[in-house]
């Protein structure tokens, strides 16, 4: 399906709320900066490093035992670095700051600044820490591109919950179904569309579908369609 068999569903949107991890920030970025380094683990490191973050923050909500994303950054970097038998505090001290400044994905500063230009309001909500957000924001320079940057830390608990997802809700003060949610995770995009957002799954990474309620309105590789999805006029 092309973007413009698409933009008739995307009609009467008033904010699009992005997830940040893999969404706007690119989170191989630190690993990658560390490949010399590391060396041939490098990308197994990446790939363990980040399913032990998202395992982390389901199993704790479900164990009602939450602690923030820095922490759950950690512990899944920890638990890498073990499962590849590579022990260098020095080298989790640089992956662990890097990840407060991760690159931003190379449409990223565009896209916002063309929705900002359209009248859109924006927004980040994500699992992170806000000082995480906060940090990564900053480094990237999209302070004056986003309205809010939303943490689940106001909540205490991690997404899909759907108290998380009404955060953007409460804040943007627009309905869900005036809302246009980006993630690159296919469970976010299918837990953000349960709860009742317009949905534009980024599926960067190529994943099948996942089985699961509900699914997102659009599937996009990367974020440079959305505004004409959204129907805002190319500057």
């Amino acid at each position: 399906m092309t973007a413009s068999e698409q933009v008739p569903s995307l009609t009467d949107i008033k904010a699009c709320v992005f997830d940040a991890y893999g969404t706007l920030f690119d989170f191989n970025s630190a690993v990658m900066r560390c490949r010399d380094d590391i060396g041939d683990s490098a990308e197994r490191l990446s790939d363990i490093w980040r399913q032990k973050q998202l395992q982390y923050t389901w199993l704790r909500s479900l164990m009602g035992r939450h602690a923030d994303f820095w922490q759950v950054t950690g512990e899944a970097l920890d638990f890498a670095l073990a499962a590849l038998g590579i022990a260098n505090p020095e080298l989790r001290q640089r992956l662990m700051a890097l990840y407060r400044e991760l690159d931003t994905f190379p449409e990223v500063t565009d896209v916002l600044t063309r929705l900002k230009q359209g009248g859109m309001q924006t927004a980040i909500l994500s699992n992170g820490a806000p000082d995480m957000l906060t940090a990564g924001v900053t480094a990237a320079g999209l302070e004056n591109l986003l309205d809010e940057v939303l943490s689940v830390e106001d909540v205490g608990v991690f997404k899909p919950d759907p108290r998380v997802y009404q955060l953007a809700v409460d804040r943007m003060g627009v309905p869900p179904s005036a809302i246009c949610f980006m993630s690159s995770n296919g469970w976010d995009a299918v837990g953000a569309a349960a709860f009742g957002f317009r949905v534009v799954w980024i599926n960067r990474y190529k994943q099948p579908a996942e089985q699961l309620p509900a699914s997102p309105d659009i599937e996009i590789d990367t974020l440079s369609p959305l505004p004409e999805l959204l129907s805002l006029a190319t500057p």
